[in-house]
């Protein structure tokens, strides 16, 4: 059992006259409107600090809260490796299968709440997915959390992935399919390759031949949900094991899979970035592991 959680919101004008019950319904779709009706008889959703009713009509600037009892959490490797620490950063190595933050159902059992436990101050400053292995950068500093962020948004942050493809990879290739959204018989929506998405580059350069398909080292230089995964389908090179995207990059109209949910290999393997201090050059590595050596 973890602790339980406070979900907050403040009612943005687009809510304005919405029922409660309803805007619970479309906000958390994982829940049925019956569902958010008992929980709102329970006095687990208040308005302002209050108990509410399922009918009651919502204002511009109310505080939304929900209180989630606590639940027992999926098991996931609790785990991480410290190769890089000073007192405005932290590097660590997350394993697969460990989310990096609090979502879809876990709370304790994340990397983040697992290095706080550590160094509570360390805020992470960007995410993998929870199939993903590899390095996780932290800021241990306010000044190396605007620094860093900094560095994220303006692309001074180098990343570089290896993962296991389908098929032959025979030469380097640069992927620019737009990643947006498509929807998802469980959640709705899911980020996917998309037309009318957001701009994603991903560079693929093949290291080495299996017969389950290619080793590849990747280099993205943007950052959206899944990109690797969905561009590396987009290609027609899916990861091995990938649940989710298939060839095209996009979810089967039947899709059960969720985003989270692992199976393939993808690890990061380095970051470089200047130090939030001063400027100079940092680089850290991290050893994939064995099926992606070459």
């Amino acid at each position: 059992m973890n602790a339980g959680f406070v979900y907050r919101e403040r009612i943005r004008p687009a809510a304005a006259g919405v029922r409660v019950d309803a805007w619970l319904a479309a906000r958390y779709a994982h829940s049925t409107a019956d569902e958010w009706r008992r929980r709102i008889a329970e006095g687990r959703v208040e308005l302002d600090g209050a108990p509410t009713a399922p009918d009651a009509r919502l204002r511009p600037g109310q505080e939304l809260t929900w209180r989630r009892p606590p639940w027992i959490e999926p098991p996931v490797p609790l785990g991480f490796a410290v190769l890089a620490a000073d007192a405005d950063l932290l590097v660590v190595a997350k394993p697969a299968g460990l989310p990096t933050a609090p979502a879809g159902g876990f709370l304790a059992h994340t990397l983040q709440t697992c290095v706080q436990r550590r160094f509570p101050e360390a805020t992470p400053v960007h995410r993998l997915g929870r199939g993903t292995s590899g390095l996780v950068m932290f800021a241990r500093s306010d000044r190396a959390r605007r620094q860093l962020a900094r560095c994220w948004r303006e692309g001074a942050v180098e990343r570089d992935y290896r993962a296991l493809v389908r098929g032959d990879l025979a030469a380097a290739l640069a992927i620019d399919v737009p990643i947006g959204s498509r929807p998802h018989p469980r959640l709705g929506r899911v980020h996917a390759a998309d037309p009318g998405g957001r701009a994603a580059r991903t560079e693929l350069r093949p290291l080495r031949h299996r017969d389950a398909g290619t080793v590849v080292g990747i280099a993205i230089a943007t950052g959206r949900p899944h990109q690797i995964r969905i561009h590396c389908a987009a290609a027609g090179h899916p990861l091995v094991g990938d649940p989710l995207y298939g060839t095209g990059g996009v979810p089967p109209p039947d899709a059960t899979a969720l985003p989270g949910d692992g199976g393939y290999l993808l690890h990061a393997i380095r970051l470089a970035f200047p130090h939030p201090a001063d400027g100079r050059p940092v680089v850290v590595e991290c050893a994939p592991p064995r099926a992606l050596r070459v």
